[in-house]
């Protein structure tokens, strides 16, 4: 993250002295901070969690409680902490509605460490009784997972490091499991595990991972991890961009101070937690959050609804060059391509979803994936292919095969992503693949060339992420392999047309 603040040099920074003198209309804290005493640590400090859980919390404290105040952690990088300390951990959310914009300013994180200066204090932290809760933010690749099993990957190059000097982790799993073994040494109850990452069955895949890095290091202490430590399943619904230089901006005119670290977003939010906390929680239901048994309909929906048409568009708007998410849904061809992924791909491998209409929540989606104010870039829902086409789509097509169907869309965004990896779109603008196997992808593809097949073929064989079964289905290899020569031959524009039947 780079904070940009040369526009606003002169201005005063956000922070507790600087609310009341925000304009009336500005939503802001009406607690007393100071009286706030932290309950929850937060490792990963990005806009995501700041768009929904630190916004759920601060709802918390508005209605009255004391003891849920967050301490966000970052791992590694000090850009999260130096934007918010002078701040006081405040920072604003503006929510855009097209040509709409609310703001309201923040107050849950009181305050913000980073590991790789502060490790030491941050463990110190992680044992006092008060804090009950670790949230994280991380992204799916965060918790070093094996693509193909989603177990932790043992061959992991922080996963072989923290082993050999586990006192002082780099990892996610080292770096918890570290925590959890010294609150048990302190004689403190172990603290309740919260991923939000959008990972499928979050909660379950750390819990294995975590536990298993316990055993590896000590078989007393993975049992432990397995017996006494609680990872609740969530899932989370709000489109949040990477924030702009324009949208600091913006947001300081509108405050009258400068904040070096807004959040943007869409009004709509939906965050659905297995409720199992043994040490207590916020009453996020208050707030709106869906306090819930079983996570999973609701994850299902949106990793795959949501992420999964992010994704389809994402792939074929970077290759012709198309920039947001609002402009690919402006385009001729793709609003009818994702319409066809959700009613014959996707739609029909969800299970049933409590209280809610999935047809009519993909009908929803068109409206916020056109909302204006909302500047998504398909370069950045691009990143981490290799982890994310798997739980959005990869798994739904192996579903559909299972049940006597051929899916109908998911092949034509496997090809995309592949054309995708070549880093070079249509107009011959070039882009970087971030991704955790960009350099093993973009090998592969330039060994191929111009092939199509053995360009396929040769991803087909990481099993990281195809896994076994979809490589060996005919069908499916030999739809990618068509979507592909014809993107890599005819463009994105005579390739959905053919798909759309019109040419």
């Amino acid at each position: 993250m780079t904070i940009n603040l040369r526009n606003d040099a002169a201005a005063k920074r956000l922070n507790n002295d600087a609310l009341t003198g925000l304009p009336a209309a500005i939503e802001r804290p009406s607690y007393d901070r100071k009286a706030i005493s932290p309950g929850i640590v937060h490792i990963g400090l990005g806009a995501f969690c700041r768009a929904h859980a630190m916004v759920y919390t601060d709802d918390v404290l508005q209605n009255g409680a004391t003891d849920w105040g967050v301490v966000g952690v970052a791992l590694m990088s000090p850009a999260s902490r130096d934007a918010l300390k002078p701040q006081d951990g405040l920072y604003t959310l503006l929510s855009r509605d097209n040509d709409r914009d609310n703001l309201r300013v923040i107050g849950s994180i009181l305050d913000v460490m980073v590991t790789a200066e502060q490790k030491s204090e941050v463990f110190e932290l992680l044992c006092k009784p008060e804090i009950r809760i670790v949230t994280l933010t991380v992204t799916e690749k965060g918790y070093c997972l094996d693509g193909a099993t989603g177990s932790l990957d043992e061959k992991h190059p922080a996963i072989i490091a923290d082993l050999e000097n586990p006192t002082d982790p780099r990892s996610v799993p080292g770096f918890l499991t570290e925590a959890l073994r010294l609150r048990r040494a302190a004689g403190q109850a172990p603290f309740t595990v919260l991923v939000c990452d959008n990972l499928a069955q979050n909660g379950i895949k750390v819990r294995n991972a975590v536990t298993r890095f316990a055993t590896l290091r000590d078989e007393e202490l993975g049992r432990f991890v397995a017996d006494n430590v609680a990872f609740p399943c969530t899932m989370v619904d709000r489109i949040t961009p990477a924030t702009q230089d324009a949208d600091r901006r913006k947001v300081s005119e509108m405050l009258g101070v400068a904040d070096a670290w807004p959040v943007v977003t869409e009004p709509f939010r939906q965050w659905v937690v297995e409720d199992h906390f043994p040490l207590g929680r916020p009453d996020w239901e208050k707030a709106g959050a869906i306090m819930a048994q079983d996570v999973l309909p609701y994850e299902l929906m949106k990793l795959r609804c949501l992420n999964g048409s992010h994704s389809t568009l994402a792939y074929l708007s970077v290759i012709a060059g198309i920039e947001t998410i609002t402009d690919a849904m402006a385009d001729e061809d793709l609003p009818r391509v994702i319409r066809r992924l959700w009613d014959e791909d996707l739609v029909p491998t969800l299970p049933p979803v409590p209280g809610t209409d999935v047809v009519a929540y993909t009908h929803d989606l068109e409206t916020r994936f056109r909302n204006t104010g909302v500047r998504h870039l398909t370069l950045q829902i691009s990143w981490d292919g290799s982890q994310k086409l798997p739980p959005r789509l990869l798994e739904a097509a192996a579903e559909l095969y299972s049940s006597g169907r051929d899916p109908k869309v998911i092949p034509l965004t496997v090809a995309a992503w592949m054309r995708f990896l070549s880093g070079k779109n249509e107009l011959g603008q070039d882009y970087t693949i971030t991704d955790p196997h960009a350099a093993r992808l973009t090998g592969i593809v330039k060994d191929a060339g111009s092939d199509a097949a053995r360009l396929a073929n040769a991803l087909f064989d990481i099993r990281e992420i195809f896994g076994d079964v979809l490589p060996g289905n005919a069908h499916f290899r030999a739809e990618v392999i068509k979507h592909l020569s014809s993107l890599m031959s005819h463009g994105v524009r005579k390739t959905l047309k053919a798909f759309l039947g019109e040419v």
